[in-house]
């Protein structure tokens, strides 16, 4: 159990941190008192006072964090500025949250989730710079008989160029792109001899594992690959190589992530697969098992989840509170208070929901759940 609890530990320490050292970041940079930085809710663990009065501390339940801003009651709301003012002389106005102009409070808010995909780009560039990347073209070493991509027309010798209109680059690429794939058809642009063909192959969904060990749908064509020439081509990028394939990579999870929950909604993605902190956690036990660089890894794909989760237009998440000053922008006043509340009842209704959901998946994956 503690192979599972210490890595998970330590991820989301490191991950939350960063968040909300993204709030902090422009929160000191437009003059706004920031009263408390949390790692981490309930009791307090252990903490100390910056020089600026700031109480920086890490509590117990290690599920997220939270920056308090110097006369915060509801950090987000403009509702009752007035109110707030009259409690607070001239001095001391200057470092509350809401008299800040609505673009410096919109960047505060979305720094947390900035910092996310931020952290991310340091990861891979640093992978890629320090370890590199692999760019082993793939090529089809056997074709299984009666398999979706014997019926499609693949054959053996070919090179995979393209899957769904992502370039394959290496081999490792096939399997991420057929995964992230939710159409009922996948296109496979191939290389044979001299000619490019597209051949539309249908998956089968077959219940399988992850390389983890991980119960999970997989989506099989029935390939197998090698290298090809049988030469492994693994690079170290220079930096501007590295920036550009870091950029490419965490746009590439983000579109993949946003297209996958579309799929759930619209009922086309497979929802057994999204999990919460138990599950996130017994992965990280697995995944840190592989050595630093996997763990690393599935470190930057977490940040980019939380960061890109964080922008949803759901009132209680980042999102929610631009979704606000989106209004305000519009209407030239911030909404009402009431409305507001209204709007969070409705935002701790779905992420309560969406809590459920995930622990249910997660027990589920656990066996306390047939």
């Amino acid at each position: 159990m503690l192979s599972y609890i210490i890595p998970f530990i330590i991820l989301i320490l490191i991950v939350v941190f960063i968040h909300e050292y993204g709030h902090y970041y422009f929160a000191k940079k437009y003059g706004v008192g920031v009263t408390d930085f949390s790692i981490g809710f309930g009791k307090e663990i252990f903490g100390w006072n910056d020089k600026s009065g700031t109480r920086w501390k890490i509590c117990w339940i290690p599920l997220g964090g939270y920056v308090k801003f110097f006369g915060d009651r509801n950090v987000f709301s403009q509702a009752d500025q007035e109110k707030m003012l009259q409690k607070y002389n001239e001095e001391d106005r200057k470092k509350l949250f809401v008299i800040k102009p609505l673009y410096q409070r919109a960047l505060i808010v979305f720094g947390g989730p900035l910092a996310n995909f931020l952290l991310a780009l340091v990861i891979f560039f640093s992978i890629y710079t320090l370890v590199g990347k692999d760019f082993t073209p793939a090529v089809i070493n056997e074709v299984q008989k009666d398999s979706p991509a014997m019926v499609g027309g693949l054959k053996k010798d070919d090179i995979i160029l393209e899957i769904d209109g992502n370039k394959v680059k290496s081999i490792m690429d096939v399997s991420k792109y057929i995964t992230m794939s939710m159409d009922e058809i996948i296109d496979f642009k191939v290389k044979r001899s001299y000619d490019e063909l597209i051949f539309k192959i249908k998956p089968d969904l077959v219940p399988g594992e992850d390389n983890l060990g991980n119960k999970m749908n997989k989506r099989m064509v029935g390939i197998k690959l090698g290298a090809y020439n049988n030469e492994i081509n693994h690079i170290k990028l220079g930096p501007v190589q590295a920036i550009y394939h870091a950029v490419n990579e965490v746009y590439y999870v983000t579109v993949s992530s946003l297209k996958y929950i579309g799929g759930m909604i619209l009922g086309k993605a497979d929802t057994s697969q999204l999990g919460g902190p138990i599950r996130i956690a017994k992965i990280s036990g697995q995944v840190a098992e592989f050595g630093v660089l996997a763990f690393v890894s599935m470190m930057a794909y977490i940040s980019i989840s939380l960061g890109l989760i964080n922008l949803f237009p759901i009132p209680m998440l980042d999102g929610g509170h631009l979704m606000f000053y989106a209004f305000e922008k519009v209407l030239g006043r911030p909404l009402s208070q009431k409305t507001q509340e209204g709007f969070f009842r409705i935002g701790m209704f779905l992420l309560l929901s969406l809590m459920f959901f995930t622990t249910f998946n997660d027990l589920k994956d656990l066996g306390l759940f047939s």
